[in-house]
């Protein structure tokens, strides 16, 4: 009988995977994702490392991911610790464990991993003996609720540093042999690195209402660590040899990345301040990635993934080429992420010559006040005309993202996501003809907003669980028709994710806490449980409202005032009081410099071939 469900979450030799006689393997690393197989499997920054490390002779990079409930259940009764993909070797043998922060509602998934691997949940309580645990991805730009539980974390873009940080542990350890003395030494030589964070080196004071006072640098760390960056995508590493897995993955597609950051400067969004500048890749290059990973995988879909692919400034050159090129051999091509500005007709073509691929446009607000407040720079008039193109194209399903709780809103705001939707279901009702019209479906989904640190907004005050409700349940009463059909995100876990993404590193106890009293798998709406979060705020003292519920002030130090993203404090503040009067900011990559700040911070520049 089997035990658990998907089996194939825990065997190894997919198409591509790296198996090296590890006994030669001088650093053995295992890079993990802390949620499914199928989830984690397509994450493009584990790829690329995997890619890069498994290049380097005496480095061994081998997979692990979170094993789903029924298998860590079997594991725990057979006393079966937690065992990477590629050699079925426990983790707690590797030299490095790197993690990937993608979002806050995974965080609990690492400290159950650890556990499961035999690992000391708290960096405190290893030493040399274990592996070093480091961190990396979108959740060390705050990584303050995290910070007890991490030897090191990586701030921004790794495919340069990596290779540093291998290379000064490798030193290391030759040195130290295999009694493995010496961590300290280890934790100062790697904090040298720029990019590099290493909490134990600071010490952070509050003030009596509990804010932060300092966060001061020990043993020679500096006194903020700055985001690294790659600085020419084009000659960067990308994954020409994914591995293709045995069970269907989340994004189940070829992927090549064609552009990197994006300087629309939505006031919500920290991707577009922690990825800046633009960085393109040109089209031929794109197309030699294609070429290889369609050989090394036999994939038929290839999305061209960036923040927002329609501003790539190749990109109708590029879809022609593209389609040409492939469409005979009935290879696809997908647009993950697409502003409603910047779509055309064109695009709709050339997507749709071979397959019909899902449609999303995030028009993310329902007035033309509320759009120009988060600086989404487009129109009704925008979303509608490229509704209709759409539909003019063939499609009969949309689907489209707004959020609630953004700063200002009004009763107001929330009739214009529904007047907006019913607009767009009209326009597909006049350009569908009456056979399809039948099939028209527009599908809305409504996220409760969370302020991120970085971002204009990381001084607002999130709405509260009672105000997220009430308002979604505003919108179910007016969502009603034939055509249209309404989806939202729990808010009871958008208020804990709020509490952790502005968070201190008080919060870390608190997210110990739920760990110990069963919280894991939080962004998986069935598991996720929001009674044992506010139990374990309460038995540690931790307010969520003091993180979610307050206004903050441009001279509070926030936790993570140490690390240095490249957009400056001014600019920040600047772009909230802009927002607060409506006022929208241009995209620099077509006209002038908006004075963020990252440019002349992290010595880089916007980097695009299809501008003159």
């Amino acid at each position: 009988m089997q035990q658990v469900e998907k089996p194939s979450r825990y065997i190894n030799h997919e198409l591509n995977s790296v198996h090296k006689e590890f006994t030669d393997v001088f650093v053995r690393v295992a890079l993990a994702y802390p949620d499914t197989y199928e989830v984690g499997l397509p994450n493009m920054g584990l790829q690329i490392l995997y890619e890069i490390l498994n290049t380097v002779d005496d480095v061994y990079a081998e997979r692990v991911y979170a094993p789903w409930l029924d298998m860590e259940a079997a594991m725990r009764e057979r006393d079966i610790a937690l065992f990477s993909l590629e050699t079925h070797s426990p983790i707690v043998d590797f030299d490095i464990l790197g993690f990937t922060l993608q979002h806050e509602l995974i965080y609990t998934n690492i400290l159950n991993m650890l556990d499961l691997a035999g690992i000391p949940v708290l960096s405190a309580e290893r030493d040399g003996r274990h592996p070093l645990v480091i961190a990396g991805g979108p959740g060390t730009v705050n990584p303050e609720p995290m910070s007890a539980f991490f030897d090191v974390m990586v701030i921004g873009e790794a495919e340069e540093l990596i290779v540093e940080f291998v290379n000064v542990y490798r030193m290391w350890k030759n040195k130290a042999g295999d009694a493995r003395t010496g961590k300290q030494e280890l934790l100062q030589r790697l904090a040298a690195i720029p990019g590099v964070y290493v909490p134990s080196l600071y010490t952070v004071d509050y003030r009596e209402d509990g804010t932060v006072a300092s966060v001061r640098p020990n043993d020679g760390a500096p006194a903020s660590v700055m985001r690294r960056v790659v600085k020419d995508l084009n000659t960067a590493k990308t994954p020409e040899r994914p591995i293709v897995p045995f069970i269907e993955a989340v994004h189940d597609r070829c992927q090549v990345e064609v552009m990197r950051g994006c300087t629309r400067g939505c006031r919500f969004c920290q991707a577009g301040i922690i990825y800046r500048p633009v960085r393109e890749r040109t089209k031929e290059t794109v197309a030699q990635h294609i070429d290889a990973v369609l050989d090394n995988t036999g994939y038929q879909e290839v999305s061209l993934s960036s923040l927002s692919t329609a501003d790539y400034s190749q990109i109708a050159d590029a879809l022609k080429d593209l389609s040409d090129r492939y469409g005979e051999d009935g290879v696809s091509i997908s647009l993950p992420s697409l502003r409603v500005d910047s779509f055309s007709v064109q695009l709709v073509k050339e997507i749709a010559k071979v397959k019909k691929t899902g449609l999303t446009f995030a028009p993310e607000a329902g007035t033309q006040r509320m759009r120009d407040v988060i600086n989404k720079n487009v129109t009704e008039e925008d979303i509608l005309n490229t509704a209709r193109k759409a539909f003019e194209g063939g499609w009969q399903r949309l689907k489209l993202y707004f959020m609630i709780g953004l700063p200002t809103e009004t009763e107001e705001d929330l009739e214009g996501i529904v007047d907006v939707a019913r607009k767009v279901v009209d326009t597909g009702l006049e350009a569908l003809d009456k056979q399809a019209r039948s099939r028209l479906q527009v599908v809305v989904s409504v996220s409760a907003f969370v302020p991120k640190a970085d971002t204009p907004f990381q001084w607002v005050r999130q709405n509260t669980l009672e105000e997220f409700e009430g308002k979604q349940e505003f919108l179910r009463r007016r969502f009603k028709g034939r055509h249209l059909s309404y989806k939202w995100h729990s808010a009871r876990s958008s208020v804990v994710e709020g509490a952790i993404a502005r968070g201190d590193r008080h919060v870390g106890t608190a997210i110990h806490r739920a760990w110990q009293l069963g919280c894991k798998f939080d962004a998986w709406t069935r598991e996720f449980n929001f009674n044992a979060w506010l139990q374990a705020f309460s038995e540690t003292g931790v307010d969520p409202a003091f993180y979610t519920g307050r206004e903050r002030s441009p001279e509070e130090t926030p936790p993570w005032q140490h690390i240095d993203a490249g957009a400056t404090k001014r600019f920040l503040w600047r772009e909230y009081e802009k927002a607060l009067a409506g006022k929208l900011t241009a995209d620099c990559r077509m006209g002038e410099c908006s004075a963020c700040g990252v440019c002349p911070a992290l010595d880089v520049e916007n980097m695009l071939f299809g501008v003159d």
